[in-house]
């Protein structure tokens, strides 16, 4: 499709709330802006949602549509922040508080087996973080042990708050990833 012929089913959508126009805008933008969204968030269905929800967003917008001066730009940009969104949102499920974990992990009990299990899973802990490769240890320890801030830690090692951020999420899914094995082998084995 022409960008003359989007720029009159565009004028036809806004001046005539013609839902025919909006049918075929929808139709040639939806396969490009669902490959764009599948390419972030890697399931058929989010990238239906969010490919669906931007070009209805066009719809409900419809009559600021003339302050749009490009159509493919603006949808590609809404497509691909709303997947890297979600992306995120749906990632953070996934993530817990190492402290949180740690917590639970350390927990003194009266019961001797309960010691134990948790004098096991501090060990565990301990090796999961000693099998960290070195830089993401050294940005795990700064942070949870030593309290730093995410910036300071950056500054001291001359790297973006992204890239701490990035490695410190990289060390809670290891340990996370080992310690969980751990438990769940160890609970296999008691049946």
């Amino acid at each position: 499709m022409t960008k003359i012929a989007i720029s009159e089913l565009i004028e036809k959508i806004v001046m005539f709330d013609d839902q025919q126009a909006f049918k075929l805008i929808y139709q040639h933008y939806f396969i490009r802006l669902f490959r764009l969204s599948f390419s972030i968030v890697k399931t058929k269905e989010l990238a239906e949602e969010i490919t669906n929800d931007a070009l209805v967003m066009l719809w409900h917008k419809r009559t600021r549509l003339p302050a749009i001066h490009n159509l493919d730009i603006y949808l590609y940009t809404a497509v691909k922040n709303d997947s890297v969104t979600k992306l995120n949102k749906e990632q953070a499920k996934y993530t817990t508080d190492i402290s949180t974990v740690m917590g639970e992990m350390v927990q003194i009990t009266a019961d001797p087996e309960k010691l134990m299990i948790s004098a096991e899973m501090a060990k565990q802990l301990t090796a999961a973080i000693a099998s960290l490769p070195p830089r993401c240890r050294l940005i795990f320890k700064l942070i949870k042990e030593d309290g730093m801030k995410y910036k300071e830690v950056a500054a001291l090692l001359d790297l973006s708050v992204k890239t701490v951020e990035a490695q410190l999420t990289i060390a809670v899914k290891k340990i996370m990833t080992v310690t969980q094995l751990r438990v769940n082998s160890r609970k296999t084995s008691q049946l």
